[in-house]
């Protein structure tokens, strides 16, 4: 692939036209970046700490996680796809209530946590992928019967009637948890030679909160990941 520009490279993305007609408001918000990745950011920590946790803690004292900013949405989605969303929770529901219950967060790697600090500054859950481990095109659809994968820190993770992204492979990434394929691992490239990556934002209340995220994402990347941005968009 020497020599080919790499917007040649990036996969097309698609929200099937049966799961925007359960749910119209659905939107995803993408970034094509590449970064090394490091084993952890202290600024993206220290920035957390002092400027995004002392606010977050006051709000979830204050606030019922379902008025929380992107919760409400997130869950109706999943009860007009079918799902209970007292059973499946959304990645960022689940540091909501990390965060809620004084436990510390998991530090995983420079590119995750900076994913996760945009899902607790918005309310979106957010996924990020590594390209290598992904082929052809990319579609947002509604996991079939029987469907599941291995997931993040989870041995199976029913996909049936849930919002998922898959390539010519299958599923690899949805709004709960991402699959273990798709992740990026501590067996991957050289942490100090860039990685390509996909971040995603999971939008259920249209497109306009979904664009103001996708700049607070860009921003964070940029600043605590050291990322090099290849291309963004909203795709709805």
């Amino acid at each position: 692939l020497q020599g080919v520009p790499v917007v040649m490279l990036m996969p097309a993305i698609s929200i099937d036209p049966e799961l925007r007609s359960i749910w119209p408001d659905t939107a995803l918000g993408c970034v094509f970046w590449s970064a090394p990745v490091r084993a952890e950011e202290p600024r993206l920590w220290q920035f957390f700490n002092q400027n995004v946790l002392p606010g977050l803690r006051l709000s979830l004292e204050r606030t019922e996680l379902a008025d929380m900013p992107q919760i409400g949405p997130s869950r109706q989605a999943f009860k007009a796809f079918g799902r209970d969303p007292g059973r499946v929770r959304i990645s960022s529901e689940a540091l909501y209530r990390r965060v809620r219950q004084g436990k510390d967060l998991y530090r995983i790697n420079s590119a995750v946590d900076a994913n996760n600090l945009v899902s607790l500054e918005t309310g979106f859950s957010l996924g990020t992928y590594d390209l290598a481990r992904l082929s052809g095109n990319i579609v947002l659809r509604a996991g079939r019967e029987g469907e599941a994968y291995a997931g993040i820190g989870k041995d199976e993770l029913d996909l049936c009637r849930m919002p998922l992204l898959a390539d010519d492979q299958g599923a690899f990434g949805c709004p709960c948890s991402d699959s273990r394929r798709a992740m990026i691992a501590e067996d991957g490239p050289d942490t100090s030679s860039p990685r390509r990556l996909l971040t995603v934002i999971y939008g259920f209340s249209g497109t306009g909160h979904v664009s103001d995220a996708l700049n607070i994402t860009q921003k964070h990347l940029e600043v605590f990941a050291c990322s090099q941005l290849f291309a963004s968009s909203v795709v709805y």
